[in-house]
């Protein structure tokens, strides 16, 4: 198994090897953040077009159907009761505002439910907390090592060896 960057799991990395992991990583987190509220915000679009399309319908459903309706109805009501043929056009009326009411009330519930939505205010809040906690984050302090005399007479070769290595 290995970390991020390839390097075997356990091993010790330098500090380079895990400022590039930790930046790859936030990296990533960033776009994930990004993608979700993208997500969220496609969702949120997608609820107010359908209260917009169901607003559109009952705008066509009452009126391209009245007349249509108006008459069939309200003819239809005149053969089962024998009622005056203007009362059965008011009930006819009447039953086609039912139908563009209804309609109109599922508009108003799909808006009501695109105005609530706080999806992209969720990932804003949850961008800033992450902020929040990497600029409060302090690296952990190494335990000093152990002294022991055998290292210690190898102490002033290796600083040499490295102040070479590194000129």
């Amino acid at each position: 198994m290995s970390a991020p960057d390839g390097s075997p799991v356990g091993a010790e990395r330098s500090i380079g090897q895990l400022f590039a992991s930790a930046t790859t990583e936030m990296s990533a987190l960033v776009h994930d953040e990004i993608a979700l509220a993208k997500a969220q915000l496609k969702q949120d679009v997608k609820r107010g077009a359908t209260s917009g399309g169901a607003f559109t319908l009952a705008g066509a459903v009452l009126v391209f159907s009245l007349p249509m309706l108006n008459f069939a109805l309200a003819y239809g009501i005149r053969t089962w009761t024998d009622w005056n043929l203007a009362i059965c056009f008011v009930l006819s009326f009447a039953a086609n505002v039912l139908v563009a009411g209804v309609l109109a009330l599922i508009g108003v519930v799909f808006a009501k439910k695109a105005k609530k939505s706080k999806g992209p205010q969720k990932v804003a809040a949850s961008v800033k907390e992450t902020a929040g906690v990497l600029q409060k984050a302090k690296p952990h302090p190494r335990p000093a090592p152990a002294t022991t005399p055998e290292l210690e007479d190898r102490a002033p070769a290796a600083i040499e060896a490295v102040a070479r290595s590194s000129s």
